[in-house]
């Protein structure tokens, strides 16, 4: 399961290059919607923080 930490700082990169849709704005960072994604790694590889992590 990918997990996105309070490191994130809402830049949209991760949303925008997820394949599934499967990462949107939430409250203060943005969240990733476990039931639809398929933990590509695509979010992790091109968050500029390293906020996105795999559990």
């Amino acid at each position: 399961m990918m997990k996105i930490s309070d490191e994130c700082i809402q830049c949209g990169t991760c949303a925008s290059v997820c394949p599934m849709g499967a990462i949107h704005e939430g409250d203060g960072k943005y969240e990733i919607d476990t039931n639809v994604c398929v933990e590509c790694g695509a979010c992790m590889a091109n968050c500029p923080v390293g906020a996105i992590s795999q559990e």
